[in-house]
Formats: structure tokens, sequence, C-alpha cells
């Protein structure tokens, strides 16, 4: 094997971890917000327990890609590729890491019946789930087209995360004594949010690997 097909290989490589990862995050996401909605304190622990998964195969591509980079001193695209690939883990790491505080919070509620009603929260979960599976496919096929539309998305959480917390409100001041309970919900909102925010990271990322160049695509 020649050095350039063993560096594709370690760089295709790195490439089907991230996309394990993604995958086992957006999972996490799921599982967390089904146990809230079934008061699941089960799946909820799961979700902490697996974490560790998401948490030590980030690691291993860091490390192999950190490698590499020491290893092969790529240039252009090759060392742009690279470094979308850690800043990506990371972002998929946070959201796995929000899944771990939405079955927390779950936890805390224990099998107290929910004040607010749990559809808008599933809503955005469904908006941030689509978002962060097109955007990995959009990485694995460099289609910064498919990558513009995820912004789009982000404003559409944005809004209901505006709307859920503004009934979370006034579901606080008509009932004061659930007022834990409504703030561990307003967490999880946002949570959700910040989930779908870092979608929206790796889409300009990968305008970073296309064209290289960075955009705000919040904007």
């Amino acid at each position: 094997m020649s050095v350039r097909e063993k560096f594709d290989y370690e760089l295709n490589s790195a490439q089907e971890q991230l996309i394990l990862l993604s995958n086992m995050a957006v999972t996490a996401l799921t599982k967390a917000v089904n146990a809230l909605a079934a008061h699941d304190i089960d799946a909820a622990l799961e979700v902490i327990e697996d974490d560790a998964d998401i948490n030590q195969l980030e690691e291993e591509i860091n490390d192999r890609v950190i490698l590499l980079i020491a290893k092969q001193s790529p240039v252009a695209t090759d060392l742009r590729r690279l470094i979308v690939i850690i800043k990506v883990a990371t972002d998929m790491e946070r959201v796995g890491d929000y899944a771990v505080n939405i079955a927390k919070e779950t936890i805390r509620i224990g099998k107290e019946e929910l004040l607010s009603p749990i559809h808008e929260i599933q809503q955005m979960h469904a908006l941030a789930t689509a978002m962060l599976t097109q955007v990995i496919e959009a990485f694995v096929e460099e289609d910064v087209i498919k990558a513009k539309e995820i912004a789009e998305l982000d404003d559409q959480v944005d809004a209901l995360y505006g709307e859920v917390i503004n009934k979370l409100m006034l579901a606080g001041a008509q009932n004061p004594d659930k007022i834990n309970q409504i703030t561990q919900l307003a967490f999880v909102c946002r949570y959700m949010e910040r989930s779908a925010d870092h979608a929206t990271n790796i889409a300009e990322q990968l305008f970073y690997l296309v064209r290289g160049r960075h955009y705000d695509l919040n904007k």
C-alpha cells in the first residue's frame, strides 16, 4: 500500500467512524425524548450509560485524525477535511451530551404528570433530528445546497422554542407549585434548540470544506 493509499484508507476510516458517532448521537437524542414522553426512567438511565460509548468514539476519531496530521503533514483540501472531521465529531458529541441532560431531567421529573403538553417538544425533536440526519448526508455527499437548507430548518426550531418557552412561563404563573417541572422542561427545550444549532455548525463546516471559506448560515 502506497503512502497515499494508506492516507486515504485512514481518512475514510475516520469518516466512517464519524458517521457512526453521528448516528449514535441522534439515536440517543431520540431515546431521551421518548423516555421523557413515556416517563421511562430505565430508558433514561440507558441513555446516560451509553454516552460513554459516544465519548470514547469521539476520542478515537480525534486521536486518529491527529496522528494522520502528525505523520502525513497534509495540506489544502486534505487538511481542511481532517480539521472538519474533528469539529463535526465535537458537535455530535455535544448532541450526545444534550441527550444525557434530557435523560437527567426525565429522571428528576419521574412519574409526575407533565403539566405542559409534550407535543411541542416532540416537534422540536423531529426538526432537530431531521437537521442532524440531513447535514450528515450532506457532509458525506459534499452537498452544500442540502447543507444550506439546514439554516432554514433552524429558524423553525428557534420559533418553536420561543413558543414553548412562552407557554411554560404562562404555566408557571398559573401553577407556581409546579415550577420545578416547568424549569426542567424549559431546560429540555433549550437542549433541543442547541442540538439544532450544532447541525447548523456542521453545515457551516461543510461550506468551509468544499469552498475553503467560512460562512455564517444564521444570517
